[in-house]
């Protein structure tokens, strides 16, 4: 086989049965952990930013309805059907 002197085979068998058992875990690792957890961030971010966006549009829909109307804030001067005189009862 082609192996160093005083080298047993069992040495090179068991070399590349660890590194399967390394490739075998570091791949458990990854799909089973780091995949789960980068997606539920990326859904958390993504929610927690549309949470943003809805509550700054009701922000703004709160500002725009506590703006009063230039038209509405004028008083109108009042005409001679507005005025009701009173007379004074004793």
């Amino acid at each position: 086989m082609g192996s160093a002197p005083g080298i047993p085979v069992y040495l090179y068998t068991m070399k590349y049965v660890l590194l399967f058992l390394l490739f075998y875990f570091l791949f458990q690792f990854v799909f089973r952990l780091v995949i789960p957890v980068y997606r539920a961030s990326r859904r958390f971010k993504q929610g927690f930013r549309e949470m943003q966006e809805k509550m700054n549009e009701q922000y703004r829909q709160q500002q725009t309805a506590a703006q009063p109307d230039p038209a509405r804030s004028q008083p109108s001067p009042p005409s001679s059907h507005d005025y009701i005189e009173f007379e004074e009862v004793k």
